[in-house]
């Protein structure tokens, strides 16, 4: 863990990581560009390479920064809501419910303008059930809603598995593709940034009461913290910026569980600085990730989940054998 000194100079880092990545990516591709053409395409949207950069590949950098910062955020939450080191985005079925109505939409031909909507109503409805199912008439319980989750998400997964089954030969690879985590044809709506602002700040309002809450229910509630209504605050935000990053770019994959793991070793549990500098880092993987899925076999792109496993794969095998190492 880096010195108190140091972790808002790794902020101010993260920062210029984040502006640099968006840059580079944009540089990148089947065709690299030199930083003349480059330049000169950024200045004049109708130079030669203009429309290649202002119509492809920028919004796709973005599209790909704001989701990776949504399921970072999200990371850091579901881990202080289940306090579980091994708890992601996509644990309590959220992705499901938006995959499942998505691949529907699919099937019966539905405009891929409407399909990031069906997603938000898949999320919203799988929301609905894991929070009607686990709330319950007791105390909460995040065994409860852990249960409740990983049950839900079975189902969808079953749903899924039958739409697969009975769909068409030629739409199975856009479905598949759209599974693993895709930004081919990702955009990049207006309220999924309002979405991401407004969660980040509440967020950061809520980081005293998060670190409160990491140390325990009982603890927290002796301290003074309405435990009951900030938990359920917290599942719902997660849900919301979960539904929202699937909505644009499907189930991508160890983004919201390697990230929060990588950022804590470096600055430790302390939420007001925890969160920033996740929701930055998480940011600049999903940019860099996704530059690799388009560049690694170019002109063939591969969809971006597929990477951020292949490098979470190691990455989380590399933080469990620290752990073991430390004793923990």
């Amino acid at each position: 863990m880096i010195p108190t000194s140091l972790r808002r100079s790794l902020l101010f880092i993260l920062l210029l990581l984040s502006v640099s990545s968006v840059l580079f990516a944009s540089a990148s591709g089947s065709v690299t560009l030199g930083w003349s053409d480059w330049l000169a395409a950024v200045q004049d949207p109708n130079s030669r390479y203009g429309e290649l950069i202002w119509r492809l590949r920028l919004p796709r950098a973005m599209a790909a920064w704001v989701v990776g910062s949504m399921l970072a955020m999200s990371g850091c939450l579901m881990q202080v809501l289940l306090r579980n080191p091994l708890a992601d985005p996509y644990v309590l079925g959220v992705s499901g419910g938006a995959a499942f109505a998505t691949l529907l939409g699919m099937v019966f031909g539905i405009a891929a303008g409407f399909l990031p909507w069906l997603a938000i109503l898949g999320a919203l409805v799988s929301i609905l059930i894991v929070f009607g199912l686990a709330r319950g008439t007791g105390p909460w319980s995040g065994t409860r809603l852990l249960l409740t989750g990983v049950v839900t998400a079975s189902g969808w997964a079953a749903l899924i598995s039958l739409i697969l089954s009975l769909s068409p030969d030629n739409s199975l690879r856009g479905m598949l593709f759209w599974l693993m985590g895709d930004l081919s044809y990702a955009t990049l709506p207006s309220w999924s940034l309002f979405v991401l602002v407004g969660s980040f700040i509440l967020t950061l309002g809520l980081a005293r009461s998060l670190n409160v809450l990491a140390m325990g229910e009982t603890t927290a509630r002796l301290l003074g913290e309405p435990t009951h209504r900030m938990l359920w605050l917290v599942y719902l935000l997660a849900s919301v910026l979960t539904a929202t990053a699937v909505s644009i770019a499907g189930s991508i994959g160890f983004v919201g569980l390697i990230v929060p793991h990588l950022m804590r070793l470096l600055v430790g549990s302390d939420h007001r600085i925890l969160i920033p500098a996740a929701t930055l880092f998480g940011g600049v993987f999903l940019v860099f990730s996704d530059t690799l899925a388009r560049t690694v076999l170019s002109p063939q792109q591969l969809p971006v989940g597929v990477i951020t496993a292949l490098l979470g794969v190691p990455l989380f095998l590399l933080l469990l054998n620290r752990a073991r190492l430390k004793g923990v």
